[in-house]
């Protein structure tokens, strides 16, 4: 190596682009080497959880003409039969809304299974979309790959940080076509806010956040005693990696979200505004993440805060901030999802990608009065803003018979989601973290390093 030549250091490499896509190993079975599709075959897809964002993925496969359903996996017998009517009824007392109605119609071929891994081993089936319980991505992903499937996986995608980088290597080393639902990735706006910002529109951008708020005072998601599953419920296999504890029914279905162990708001919420203000941004990850909150009011079983802020110091000198607010109503940004503060002005994106706004800095002290930029108030686009869902699959599809990259491929959804996992150990060791991403490490707490995986329950393992 040349002397002179300085080595790259933590902050040259976050200031780079994403990082480029390792070529293809050689030697793979020729199996499981994608191969180009004619534009009219059909992709015959089997779907790995059929419950609430299970139904929303189904609908959107449903509305592709080039899709075949060939099979429904789940450990909830309803979701198979997909009746409403079999759903017991203190399952809709404790999930309400999030229960889907279900009653899609299904060719007699469709196959129904409980284990995922019948899935798998079916040779007919091209490409799977998983959307289980967090805790289920990562090995259901890895085993997915390894059995020649693509993937489409719902985020976040993983529980730990370590997951997310076994699934990216696993992608690669199987040579699979992984999209991973940060849909806000197939927004025209979304991609058309990081040419503005990145161009210089709103001048050097310092600050830039986002908010989750929903009052969910004073019940939250409600006290329950440990009872017996239902009987149409799988609950060994739900828990599958997690350690074995008693059933509640506040735990499944959908309220796994407000415990630690299988998912948390900060990743349920947070990675899709981190994605787009990253891609906005075009940051890879942070310097530095502090996080602060509790669970100050809502009496409920919940294992994560009601109330949580974090902050995110990014290479390009910029703060992202994150507020998750269950205790309170009233979005700090009004009708909008995130805000870009820069030095000529603020960018706020409406929520729903449904346009977006332009407002002129005022002038600060000792400042000129001149306006620095114009106001501009810009509707939402011509394109299909309103069902990025369905866009999104549809890039998948494409994908899989092109053998191109999609849209959000396992190394920029591991990315995203790493936001998710460093606010929650930042949280858990009551620590401001320092982190390398490319070790992957936190470098200035060692005891925080044993949060980035845990050990799974047998005979569970990543492959």
């Amino acid at each position: 190596m040349n002397n002179h030549t300085q080595p790259p250091t933590r902050r040259m490499f976050l200031k780079s682009s994403a990082v480029a896509t390792a070529s293809v190993a050689l030697g793979l079975d020729a199996a499981l080497m994608g191969t180009a599709r004619g534009a009219n075959d059909k992709v015959r897809v089997g779907m790995i959880g059929a419950g609430n964002r299970g139904t929303q993925l189904l609908e959107a496969c449903l509305k592709q003409p080039d899709v075949e359903i060939a099979a429904l996996c789940d450990v909830y017998d309803p979701y198979l039969s997909r009746n409403y009517a079999d759903v017991e009824q203190r399952v809709r007392d404790a999930a309400g809304d999030r229960i889907p109605r279900m009653g899609e119609t299904f060719g007699s071929g469709v196959a129904r299974y409980k284990d995922f891994r019948r899935v798998l081993e079916r040779k007919d089936i091209d490409a799977v979309v998983i959307a289980t319980p967090d805790h289920w991505h990562a090995i259901q992903t890895i085993q997915a790959c390894q059995a020649g499937k693509d993937v489409y996986v719902e985020k976040p995608l993983s529980v730990t940080i370590v997951e997310g980088r076994k699934m990216a290597e696993a992608a690669k080393r199987y040579n699979r076509i992984v999209q991973v639902g940060l849909h806000r990735r197939s927004s025209q706006q979304y991609s058309q806010l990081g040419r503005l910002v990145q161009g210089g529109k709103i001048g050097q951008v310092t600050l830039a956040r986002a908010y989750r708020v929903s009052n969910m005072d004073p019940r939250g998601i409600g006290k329950c005693v440990p009872s017996q599953p239902p009987k149409s419920l799988d609950w060994d296999m739900w828990l599958g990696p997690r350690a074995m504890r008693p059933y509640q029914d506040n735990i499944t279905p959908y309220k796994f979200r407000w415990w630690q162990s299988y998912s948390s708001q900060v990743g349920n919420w947070g990675v899709h505004y981190f994605d787009a203000i990253r891609w906005i941004l075009g940051q890879t990850a942070p310097l530095s993440v502090c996080a602060y909150g509790g669970k100050y009011v809502i009496d409920d079983d919940r294992t994560i805060p009601d109330t949580l802020e974090v902050t995110f110091e990014m290479p390009g000198g910029q703060l992202l901030v994150f507020g998750q607010y269950e205790a309170c109503g009233i979005s700090p940004l009004g009708n909008a999802e995130i805000e870009l503060r820069g030095t000529l002005g603020n960018l706020v994106s409406r929520t729903g990608a449904n346009g977006y706004d332009i407002i002129p800095s005022d002038r600060g002290q000792f400042q000129s009065r001149d306006a620095r930029i114009q106001a501009e108030q810009v509707p939402r686009g011509s394109g299909n803003e309103n069902d990025m869902t369905v866009d999104h699959i549809r890039n998948f599809i494409d994908c899989v018979k092109s053998r191109q990259q999609p849209r959000c491929d396992l190394e920029t959804g591991h990315r995203s989601t790493s936001f998710a996992h460093l606010a929650n150990i930042s949280l858990a060791t009551g620590s401001r973290i320092d982190w390398d991403p490319q070790t992957e490490r936190i470098t200035n707490n060692e005891k925080a390093n044993a949060l980035l995986h845990y050990e799974y329950r047998r005979p569970w393992t990543l492959g």
